[in-house]
């Protein structure tokens, strides 16, 4: 609804005005100013207003959007801390060599991307040798979240430095002789360099983010000093489409994480084009950080572009910037001067006048390579204002040309992401653009050489001194010592012994097991539970008064619930990390405290517990991120299956995680049908993962919320447990020659087995064993080491066909997955083999009800039972038609 004059209502019509006459005399100071000077110089002065107001610490919305200039100008650029001419010289030998190592590679078809880096040599340069903190200094130095892309640039200035030699230059992307690179920061294929996997794109971003947020947990929890540390991310403004490039953005704001940048490369083009071709990016994405509460830093006009500023007394031009779109100014970085005068400058009055005064070569200077991120003092300027801000994260948004440098061919073109070298004429015209010193000889052999130098050049050592005064090299990776004592072993024996008559489910059993773990002396303060906001549904409560919810405002409220034994209990040093509806968020968090042994020396032993079927499915591939970054601890899939969640339906049911699960090699999957299977699993993951000889793997464990008796561990299954399989119970014969066979079950598939195991006995004279496996997906795998040992001359016998050798009668696997989860390991299994599953979309209804719509209950495992044994003549054919008739199905 309007009012009478046709204005919309606004939240400034339900305050009180004290002084409306005061009012309405800035307003028609306004209207005066509209129609004297016009509506541009209102607007301007409008926004002065604000941004006074702003500073002054008067409480008004900020401005989401500011004119498309740089934040901080020329005349207010701090002292530059270095030898530009020099920077300047190492930043051309740096471009040169990552063109000629992926120009090389061309070669044998393994391309790589050249145009990233020439965009954003100088927003790296700038870092290594002014801001980025290096290992060998006080405390873990900054994390540094490299954009994929540009990894060449990254290899060209290990090179310089000495950590590279040409011969891994020549093998990039060719990696299996072993002395190869790869194609991006993947520190699992070069653990020394890469910390931080992320061209996946988008995960490097919501990475960052929370691993600036476990700094300050290791720090509010007295782990580690990570005051000194800073967390910078590189970003390509096409990434940022990714929803989980901004997903944290309000987290990083609420939590005042001054301690990290993201430093975004606005070269206006992503893979295939422009970025917003008919919008302008940046200030979307300054209005998205500023809204977000962001510090917005932008770096988008080289020194060229003062002497138009001085020049635009009218405005016009600001004018004209802010409504010229992204794909028409790329256009203008490939046309010549006479086109950018009548497209660019034509467009009003007040803008040909402007062009008059400028030459033809300032024009092309401006418009083809004067931009904030190819100027050190621009970016330098940037990075200093980014580490002295407080309160808040800063984002800078750098404009640079995408394939700068590389000649015409490149520079601003749409297809430059695709292409992958360039050719010996290109080089050259590079060569003279950079004022290298490469003799024409050098490229006798058809190839463009590498540069260097030398190793005692001046470049070099200015390079190694800078490094030096920062903490040693960088990027870096340092592994520490993993070991941790293990924890006593009172823990272990609760679940070991069994729940008597008391029911319980497995999900209940891990999180007790946790539970009195995080009470251990030496390594309870190394836990860090991770939950996306199912605590309770998980039986998790009991942990808020006594471990505590992190926030780094501590509680500043009084809890609704309070006067309760288990209540909600936020502290400054809180243990656990309850992220609120996150998959993804709670997954970044497991990445940073997963890897903190080797980020900050500091082992930590994170489990992250989520509905299974919200984890492997939505998050798959930040699980491969972790693998990617050697990560350690457990990921938990609670109230897993298919047929346990009574009502959820189709969407929560889980029946393929372990399917997924199981493509991860990193990735060791159990899926316990006991409580002290349980106990087992973690414990020897504990002495896997933290012991002396620590493994790079982590561990994903399914467990239920079915409750059930749980039984006491029976003797000597401890091995079997974690190789994936044993004999839990032995069926007894009724008579010597009567039929049998093996029932193969896991998780909470195990109890629909017993029971079928006593019909078989019972109704049909059948003996069946019943078997425990823990972990179709350990069997496999050690059954494919097997077969790789065969094809190198050892003979080696998989451990399920030697656990199963000489069991009588065929093999009957079921379990609450689809059948393709047991079916993994069919084929070493020398029995008949068969399988029952739960494979379609889950449903809403009784666990009974949907066990037997899948054909999993145990009526329907004495069916199939007798259907395999009437195959091989050990029962009649008839018996299974009257199984059939008899239990309904």
């Amino acid at each position: 609804m309007t009012d009478p004059v046709g204005k919309l209502p606004s939240e400034l019509d339900q305050l009180p005005d004290r002084d409306p006459e005061e009012t309405a005399e800035w307003a028609a100071s306004l209207d005066a100013v509209t129609q004297a000077a016009g509506p541009h110089r209102a607007a301007y002065l409008m926004r002065r207003s604000l941004q006074h107001a702003e500073g002054a610490g008067l409480a008004l919305p900020k401005l989401l959007e500011t004119d498309y200039v740089n934040t901080i100008p020329t005349a207010a650029e701090p002292a530059f801390d270095g030898d530009l001419e020099m920077e300047s010289r190492i930043t051309a030998w740096n471009r040169w060599n990552a063109a000629a190592m992926v120009t090389r590679g061309a070669r044998y078809g393994v391309g790589g991307h050249i145009a990233t880096f020439a965009s954003a040599a100088w927003l790296y340069e700038t870092g290594f040798n002014h801001f980025f903190r290096g290992k060998e200094g006080d405390g873990s130095g900054d994390q540094l979240y490299i954009q994929g892309h540009a990894s060449p640039g990254i290899y060209a200035r290990a090179f310089l430095d000495g950590r590279l030699s040409e011969r891994q230059l020549d093998n990039f992307r060719q990696e299996t002789g072993g002395d190869g690179l790869p194609s991006y920061p993947h520190p699992r294929r070069l653990p020394w360099l890469w910390e931080f996997p992320t061209v996946s794109m988008g995960l490097g971003p919501l990475s960052a983010i929370y691993q600036a947020r476990f700094n300050r947990y290791l720090a509010n929890r007295n782990i580690k000093d990570t005051a000194n540390s800073h967390v910078w991310a590189f970003l390509g403004d096409g990434e940022m489409d990714e929803p989980e490039s901004t997903a944290a953005l309000a987290l990083a704001s609420r939590e005042q994480l001054d301690n990290l940048t993201f430093v975004i490369n606005c070269n206006l083009q992503r893979l295939d084009g422009p970025v917003r071709a008919n919008f302008r990016v940046v200030q979307e994405l300054e209005a998205q950080f500023r809204g977000a509460g962001w510090n917005v830093v932008k770096t988008l006009w080289g020194n060229a572009w003062d002497e138009l500023f001085q020049l635009d007394t009218t405005g016009a031009l600001l004018r004209r910037l802010r409504e010229v779109p992204d794909a028409q100014f790329q256009t203008y970085a490939t046309r010549d001067v006479a086109y950018i005068r009548e497209h660019f400058f034509g467009a009003e009055p007040a803008l040909a006048e402007l062009a008059k005064l400028l030459t033809d070569a300032k024009i092309g200077e401006c418009f083809y390579t004067s931009r904030g991120g190819h100027e050190a003092r621009k970016v330098y300027a940037a990075y200093r204002a980014a580490v002295e801000h407080k309160g808040a994260p800063t984002v800078i948004l750098a404009q640079t040309v995408k394939g700068y440098t590389l000649g015409k061919g490149f520079e601003s073109k749409n297809a430059n992401h695709q292409m992958k070298k360039l050719s010996i004429d290109e080089f050259k015209g590079m060569r003279e653009l950079l004022g290298l010193p490469i003799p024409d000889s050098a490229f006798e052999d058809g190839l463009v050489p590498y540069g260097h130098p030398g190793a005692d050049s001046p470049e070099v050592r200015y390079l190694q001194e800078r490094r030096a005064a920062l903490g040693g090299p960088a990027p870096a990776r340092r592994v520490h010592a993993v070991a941790l004592p293990q924890p006593e072993e009172r823990a272990f024996k609760a679940l070991y012994k069994g729940s008597g008559k008391q029911e319980m489910a497995t999900t209940m059993a891990f999180v007790r097991l946790v539970k009195d773990l995080m009470r251990d002396k030496e390594t309870g303060k190394r836990w860090v539970p991770i939950v996306p906001d199912e605590a309770r549904t998980f039986g998790m409560e009991s942990l808020f008064p006594s471990a505590g919810i992190y926030s780094p405002l501590g509680q500043t409220y009084d809890p609704v619930d309070r006067d309760q034994l288990m209540y909600y209990k936020e502290a400054k040093d809180g243990q656990i990390l309850n992220e609120g509806i996150t998959e993804a968020g709670a997954m970044a968090d497991f990445i940073a405290a997963s890897t903190s042994y080797a980020t900050h020396g500091e082992t930590m032993i994170p489990f992250y517990i989520f509905y299974s079927m919200f984890g492997w499915q939505r998050t798959g591939d930040q699980m491969w991120q972790l693998a990617d970054q050697l990560g350690k601890g457990f990921i938990v899939g609670a109230t897993a299956g298919r047929t346990t969640l009574t009502g959820e339906g189709l969407q929560h049911a889980d029946g393929h995680s372990h399917l997924i699960a199981a493509t991860n090699p990193a990735s060791l999957n159990y899926d316990p049908a006991f409580a002290y299977e349980v106990a087992v699993i973690v414990k020897d993951g504990l002495r896997r993962m933290y012991g002396p000889e620590a493994e790079n793997v982590f561990y994903y464990l399914t467990v239920y919320n079915e409750p059930k008796p749980q039984p006491a561990m029976p003797e000597g299954v401890e091995e079997g447990i974690v190789k994936g399989l044993y004999r839990f119970k032995e069926g007894t014969p009724a008579k010597a020659d009567a039929p049998r066979l093996q029932l193969l079950a896991s998780g909470t598939a195990i109890h629909w087995a017993l029971e079928a195991q006593e019909l078989l006995a019972a109704d049909w004279g059948v003996t069946a064993d019943v078997w425990s496996a823990t972990s179709w997906g350990e069997l496999r795998r050690d059954a494919l080491e097997a077969d790789e040992a065969l094809l190198r001359g050892e003979q080696q016998v998989p451990y399920v066909t030697q656990a199963l050798s000489g069991a009588p009668g065929p093999v009957l696997a079921v379990s609450d997955w689809m059948r393709q989860v047991p079916d993994q390991i069919s084929q070493w299994v020398e029995q008949d083999w068969s399988s029952l599953g739960t494979d379609g979309f889950g449903l809403s209804d009784t666990r009974a009800a949907a066990r037997r719509h899948f054909g999993v209950d145990a009526q329907s495992i004495v069916v199939a039972s007798l259907a395999q044994l009437a195959r091989r003549g050990e029962v009649p054919a008839s018996a299974v038609k009257e199984a059939r008739e008899r239990y309904g199905l």
